[in-house]
């Protein structure tokens, strides 16, 4: 396994990431939208408690919220991605169907030659630093084809039986820089320590815990986008010391927090005209 350190640029233009990795990542969510491509190698892919093998040309694509790990099988992955923000995704969508409601991908798993190539000719210029509009068109036609072979709206608003769930990952979003304690989250859903523990693994795909510490890793790279050191934003997203912070933001980012801020130095905020 080569669990190098990854290559990362971000689009202001396209306000999204590209990313290059030759590693594993364990089980973890994001808070973005995720379309990947494996460009060599063979792997393993478990989503929402799906299993996937990975082969050279697969399309990856994940909604915000799966959860998702990857290890390889045999020939060492390089794995390329896009990562896209919520309302990065809100304009393309609206752009492309006349409609500002996000979408969702039906599968997470894609064998598709011509998004393939798409997605090589896009990421190619973003990496190597392109700003000519060819790389928005591949974007657009890559989305586009995308959304027509696996697309569809959002779900709705959950049923009520996981509104206990929703109320526990809502604390959290809101406390997740204090110390958060199970017995706190329990009374927050209305549920026992093993109904609470039992009910996140069926909605969430991952313990409380672990959704918390996504949810502080998402937090933390916002606060690195942004310039914050990685020390004070540590400090603001509820770690208990930045070592165990660097560990674990480099275990399921794939860059160390100071390598991450350092893609977006001297980042600048695009105009958009209406």
């Amino acid at each position: 396994m080569r669990n190098e350190p990854g290559m990362a640029v971000y689009d202001a233009g396209l306000r999204l990431e590209a990313y290059r990795f030759h590693r594993s990542f364990p089980k973890h969510f994001h808070d973005h939208y995720v379309i990947g491509y494996i460009e060599d190698g063979q792997g393993a892919l478990v989503c929402r408690d799906v299993e996937y093998a990975l082969k050279k040309g697969d399309l990856i694509l994940y909604n915000p919220g799966d959860s998702h790990s990857c290890a390889e099988s045999g020939a060492a992955l390089d794995y390329w991605g896009l990562h896209i923000p919520r309302e990065t995704m809100l304009d393309l969508t609206e752009e492309l169907t006349g409609q500002r409601t996000l979408p969702a991908f039906s599968r997470n798993v894609l064998s598709d030659p011509e998004a393939g190539w798409d997605f090589r000719a896009l990421h190619k210029q973003i990496m190597m630093g392109s700003r000519e509009f060819g790389r928005e068109e591949r974007l657009l036609l890559l989305l586009s084809r995308l959304l027509r072979l696996c697309g569809q709206p959002r779900e709705a608003p959950a049923p009520a039986g996981r509104e206990a769930v929703e109320r526990a990952c809502a604390y959290m979003e809101r406390h997740y820089g204090e110390r958060v304690t199970l017995d706190r989250l329990c009374g927050e859903a209305g549920l026992s320590r093993s109904a609470l523990l039992r009910a996140f693994a069926r909605e969430k795909g991952v313990t409380p815990y672990h959704y918390l510490e996504n949810l502080r890793i998402g937090q933390a790279r916002k606060l690195l986008e942004q310039g914050v050191p990685p020390a004070e934003a540590a400090l603001r997203t509820g770690f208990s010391d930045q070592s165990h912070f660097t560990n674990y933001f480099s275990r399921f980012i794939g860059l160390a927090p100071g390598a991450y801020r350092e893609i977006f130095a001297g980042k600048e905020e695009p105009t958009h005209e209406k």
